[in-house]
């Protein structure tokens, strides 16, 4: 995109800078004004044989040879320019690279994803799930038309640069994804995200031991090791079969369905604020049973007490049927 835009760019300076040129030296020149200065200009330029306001003097008639041979070329660049465009595709690329530009510059705390691999591709799914909104970018043209037919805002780029981040609306994002195959890309990624935005919160994959303590000082708020969490979850299998797979259908079972929710307490409506989780009354509300608890130090309570008292900061863990989730989601 670049490479269009600079062109895009260039035709309009030079077709500006043509027009200014003519305007300004028949100012000078012929002493007309800026309206008549102008319409000259745009007469000559365009060639479409109007004659001169009053008879030209030899000093105008060489600025005016200057002025046609120069728009001929100006316009004949233009035209080849914009037929290339029209014809390789690339124009439309470009509408519709400024037409998501316009689309990331209207959102807040978005998540971006970095990567539409495996572990992004399922980060993807379980983001629109929950209906949030997504920015990826990913540097594979394939996967980018694969994301336009689904209908999933993308940037074209590598994540690693400040540039695409900031396309991707870093300043404005509350979560960053980076899930791309390389642990170093992953730690250039995280700085750079860190740098932009402090308050946005970073999780990052890795693939080795070594680079867990790395990014965690890069700045990443969670560092997931898809390897080691498919091993213990095999594992798990084994010991505790019965406990996992009911979790499994807690977390993951569907691809519309859900069974856990999170409540921030800033979010409930005011009369709640500093009220216990029993004023709250979820379960006859809702259905849908309070298991969890997160103070403001991100210290988590199981099962927490019903006279807990809902602080700001904090959050709540719920657990429900998907029907009931849905009416959680409808109320808060």
């Amino acid at each position: 995109m670049k490479v269009l835009d600079s062109k895009i760019n260039k035709i309009v300076v030079l077709v500006s800078s043509t027009l200014t040129i003519g305007t300004v030296g028949y100012m000078l020149l012929s002493q007309y004004s800026f309206v008549d200065a102008l319409y000259m200009t745009v007469i000559t330029v365009t060639t479409v044989g109007f004659g001169e306001l009053r008879p030209f003097s030899t000093e105008e008639k060489i600025f005016t040879i200057f002025l046609i041979l120069t728009s001929i070329t100006v316009f004949g660049y233009a035209i080849s320019a914009f037929s290339e465009y029209l014809v390789s595709g690339k124009l439309f690329e470009y509408f519709k690279h400024k037409n998501v530009e316009k689309q990331i510059e209207k959102l807040k705390n978005h998540t971006i994803v970095c990567g539409y691999g495996r572990n992004g591709k399922q980060a993807i799914l379980k983001l629109k799930n929950y209906n949030k909104d997504i920015v990826v970018i990913e540097n594979d043209k394939e996967i980018i038309e694969k994301l336009d037919e689904f209908g999933v805002l993308n940037i074209q780029g590598d994540a690693t640069t400040d540039n695409a981040l900031i396309n991707a609306g870093i300043e404005n994002a509350a979560n960053l994804i980076t899930a791309l195959p390389s642990d170093a890309d992953n730690l250039f990624v995280v700085l750079s995200a860190r740098q932009l935005n402090k308050n946005c919160k970073i999780i990052s994959r890795a693939s080795k031991e070594s680079s867990y303590s790395k990014l965690k000082i890069a700045g990443a708020d969670n560092v997931i090791m898809p390897d080691k969490l498919g091993g213990d979850h095999m594992a798990s299998l084994v010991t505790t079969p019965d406990v996992i797979e009911f979790v499994d259908r807690l977390t993951i079972e569907g691809e519309t369905t859900a069974n856990l929710e999170e409540i921030s307490v800033d979010d409930l409506p005011k009369i709640y604020q500093n009220k216990t989780i029993l004023d709250l009354d979820l379960r006859k509300k809702t259905g849908c049973t309070v298991i969890g608890y997160r103070n403001p130090d991100k210290d988590y309570i199981i099962n927490p007490d019903a006279n807990l008292k809902l602080v700001e900061g904090s959050h709540l863990i719920v657990l429900g049927r998907p029907e009931q989730i849905i009416k959680l989601r409808e109320l808060f």
